[in-house]
């Protein structure tokens, strides 16, 4: 069973290599094909590796079938930024924010124009106070009719930031807008499911402890996975401590609720021996265990960890109910097996790769000795193991480690297991039937979360906590994998210490820097806005910083930041923030919380968001061979707003890049008329490539090598405008747009012209990208 799961498994994987899927017939042929081996090979008891291609085929074919399936279920092209009237329910809990509020729903119904239109699945929706008027409350489970106006999941691109795109395909999600203002937005009908129920242990938990107490966000969070209070520093700490498996509700939880169902059954027989005669008590264990961990998944939101264990539970019960034996391996081999053919894309979740190869790795590596000294052993050096065994998966995800990791595990995990999480549970049960008594247990639940949030505070707040790794290669993947097993492996194998070398490619990758006098630019995607790295040698700038909206969402913490971890930028020399509109300089605050002590210039120091120094025409510089200067703007500074931005131009032995912030046409004569005679010139589109800017003329002067525009996908500025579009295509410079190319990587070498490195979009070409 087990190596039938992992045949499976493999097929599922190679599925998510491909830059495009096949088509569906080739499908149905290799479906077919796969399982008429199977049976041949089982019929005729061949040997298991004959049989193991047909798994893998069969595998491979249901998974691209069920890809292809999630694809065509997104939101046509054709209805993308239209208003579409659609009917549907609420799922999961809502998140209500100052202003807004975000929720996932449900489409059963759709109609555009009249006409019934093909749009069905789960959407991610906001509202937004409109006129002074905050949106309505919204609930799980309620039925709605709304306007809304979507687009297809979109998001940005860039080393080491979150895939979304990816993340939304896995999740189902076929689009993402927000509700219009609309006399026809109404609520149906109100209806109970298990989010509604989850919503109401929330709440209780929230009226019966202080708002603003940290036990009363994490207590929501390990009794029904209830993260929405959870604030960033909350997660700042969860993150440098490596307990993100604990506010998500683990697996192990779950299993503890399947053995209190158990102990229950065991004391219901002590209590009452004539029980035993009428029914075996390790049957009656198995019938109420599973129930047990049924619903405590299911206030937990049947996350992939829980869902995992409860298929592992449900497999053990069903033995103990069939009165048959079975060991670890095919317990383990059934739930992914079993998950794997529900939903082969859960293998796009770094949750699962982290749940199944945690669990793997500490059944390949624990002994099984005897008695209470044994389950001690196993306690005492699970979070150590777990920290070692999840290191490259945890890197490749997340480009990050805790260093306190384990010293944290090994004081939260017994703590929140088998304190914590016990007396919550019956808090929670308590405060429907007896109120007083629930409270009272949620008190001292509350009490024994905040000493132990004491502790982990502290923890984090050591400087080497969390650890930031550059991007690393598949093959350093790879090599840190094998040696994580090899270092794991039980007593007797020889060399297991050798196995921590294969781990240094991973940890610690070779980063190619530019020669004096060349220089690489990285145009990060961050939607409809600006942030551009450029390096040298020994040295890094970065200019401008995305935005940051009142939903809270940062880009500079979103994208910003992680791109500039993944290319192994340690340190920030300078950071330029040209001017201060939103899309800019938004993020600033983001990126000097991860790099504190860089220094920071800006054309709008009054406007912007962190104190900065002026920067002025004529201010320069020179790292490592390469030339900066700033054209403008003018001293003394009097202009204001877009043409106030700073303009920077970099020089190296070979090429140059001219930054011009949101510069208009009124000043574009004087910009072309600071720029000297030099190497050729790549051109970052000014504001993003409105038609204010980017005159014939000022093109005709610079006559760049090629230009980037940064925009976001359907931007409400419709940038880059057509009119900047035909004039760049008019003189033949090619014009290259973040949300078709990603991140963009542009080397300026020493010797050589300069020329685009990498397209990130191309680089992670995957069959779920949007072109």
């Amino acid at each position: 069973m087990l190596v039938g799961a992992l045949a499976v498994l493999v097929g599922a994987v190679l599925v998510q290599a491909l830059p495009a899927l096949p088509p569906r017939w080739l499908d149905g042929v290799l479906a077919c094909a796969g399982l008429l081996a199977l049976v041949a090979g089982l019929r005729w008891r061949l040997p298991c590796g004959l049989w193991l291609l047909p798994v893998v085929l069969a595998a491979f074919a249901w998974t691209a079938w069920r890809a292809d399936l999630a694809l065509q279920a997104r939101l046509p092209h054709a209805l993308e930024k239209q208003d579409i009237l659609v009917t549907g329910t609420l799922t999961d809990l809502p998140q209500a924010q100052e202003g807004s509020t975000r929720f996932e729903f449900d489409v059963a119904s759709a109609t555009f124009a009249g006409h019934v239109v093909p749009v069905h699945g789960r959407v991610r929706l906001a509202w937004y106070a409109s006129r002074g008027h905050a949106p309505p409350a919204l609930a799980p489970c309620t039925k709605w009719r709304l306007r809304v106006r979507m687009k297809r999941p979109h998001g940005l691109v860039n080393p080491g930031g979150m895939d979304f795109e990816r993340s939304a395909l896995q999740k189902g999600i076929i689009a993402t807008g927000y509700v219009r203002e609309d006399p026809t937005n109404a609520l149906l009908s109100h209806g109970a499911c298990v989010d509604g129920m989850r919503t109401r242990v929330a709440h209780a938990i929230a009226e019966a402890l202080p708002h603003d107490a940290p036990a009363a966000r994490l207590l929501r969070a390990l009794s029904v996975g209830d993260e929405r209070a959870l604030d960033e520093h909350d997660w700042q700490v969860v993150r440098a401590t490596g307990i993100s498996h604990l506010i998500a509700i683990s697996g192990f939880h779950v299993g503890l609720a399947a053995v209190f169902g158990a102990w229950l059954v065991r004391l219901a027989w002590w209590l009452l021996p004539a029980l035993g005669l009428r029914l075996a008590r390790p049957l009656a264990e198995a019938a109420v265990a599973f129930p047990a961990a049924l619903s405590y998944s299911a206030l937990a939101g049947f996350g992939l960890p829980t869902t995992r264990t409860l298929l592992m539970i449900a497999v053990v019960a069903g033995w103990r109910l069939l009165r048959r034996g079975g060991g670890f391996g095919e317990g383990f081999g059934l739930a992914l097996a079993a998950i794997l053919i529900v939903d082969p894309l859960s293998v796009l979740s770094a949750g699962f790769w982290l749940s199944f190869a945690g669990v793997a790795l500490l059944a390949w590596t624990l002994a099984r000795d005897r008695g209470w000294r044994g389950h001690l052993k196993e306690i005492g050096l699970a979070p150590l193991l777990m920290t070692l065994a999840l290191l490259p998966l945890t890197v490749w995800f997340f480009g990050q480690t805790s260093l306190v990791g384990p010293l944290a595990n090994l004081l939260a995990v017994p703590f929140v297991s088998f304190v914590i999480v016990p007396i919550d549970l019956a808090a929670c049960g308590l405060l429907f039937a007896w109120p007083w008594a629930g409270r009272l247990l949620l008190q001292v639940c509350a009490h024994l979360v905040d000493g132990l949030w004491w502790v982990l505070v502290h923890l984090a707040a050591w400087p080497a906590a969390m650890q930031y790794l550059p991007e690393a290669s598949l093959l350093a993947f790879a090599l840190a994998c094998v040696g994580a097993v090899w270092a794991l492996a039980p007593r007797g194998v020889p060399g297991r210490a050798l196995g921590l070398l294969l781990l240094l490619p991973l940890c610690w990758p070779r980063i190619d820097r530019p020669v004096d006098g060349a220089f690489r630019a990285t145009v990060i995607d961050v939607g409809q806005g600006l942030s551009v790295l450029v390096r040298t040698r020994h040295h890094a700038l970065l200019v401008d910083t995305g935005a940051r909206y009142p939903s809270g969402f940062d880009l500079g913490e979103a994208a910003v930041v992680p791109t500039l971890h993944a290319l192994g930028v340690t340190r920030l020399d300078r950071l330029l923030v040209s001017h201060g509109d939103n899309d800019h300089a938004g993020g600033a605050v983001a990126v000097l919380a991860a790099f504190p002590a860089t220094p920071v210039w800006g054309g709008e120091p009054a406007r912007g968001p962190v104190p900065m120094r002026q920067c002025m025409a004529g201010q320069d510089w020179a790292w490592d061979g390469v030339q900066f200067r700033t054209l403008r703007p003018p001293a003394p500074v009097t202009v204001h707003g877009n043409d106030a931005g700073c303009v920077l131009l970099v020089t190296g032995k070979s090429g140059r890049l001219l930054l011009p912030a949101d510069t208009s046409a009124k000043v574009e004569g004087d910009i072309a008329q600071a720029v000297p005679a030099g190497p050729p010139l790549v051109l970052v589109a000014p504001h993003h490539g409105s038609k204010t800017s980017s005159s014939l003329a000022y093109l005709e002067a610079l006559h760049p090598a090629f230009a980037v525009a940064s925009t976001g996908y359907l931007n409400g500025f419709h940038h880059p405008a057509p009119e900047v579009v035909a004039r760049y295509r008019k003189l033949r410079i090619p014009l290259l747009n973040t949300p078709h190319t990603g991140a963009l990587r542009i080397a300026f070498p020493a010797a050589a012209p300069p020329h685009v490195a990498s397209m990130e979009r191309a680089r992670q070409a995957r069959y779920w990208r949007e072109h």
